[in-house]
């Protein structure tokens, strides 16, 4: 029973690595054009995630080490 469990999930991880191409199923169209888009969008286009959703990176980072001030309610426990 052991086996056939492990056998089984190994089997479901080998078919998450298969990679194709995306359509629609036969007989089935993509989704309707927007309203505001000038023509109907392609599958690579609905696959692409807006930026709103994959913001980049706007944090500053550090690039030189600087001392810190002292903080005044840094101190030690009672």
């Amino acid at each position: 029973m052991k086996r056939l469990l492990i056998v089984a999930a190994c089997l479901g991880l080998a078919g998450c690595g298969s990679k194709q191409t995306l359509h629609p199923p036969a007989g089935a169209a993509l989704p309707i054009k927007p309203a505001t888009a000038p023509a109907p969008l392609t599958a690579a286009q609905l696959l692409k995630p807006p930026t709103s959703e994959r913001p980049s990176r706007s944090d500053e980072l550090l690039t030189k080490s600087q001392p810190r001030p002292a903080d005044p309610f840094d101190q030690p426990p009672k």
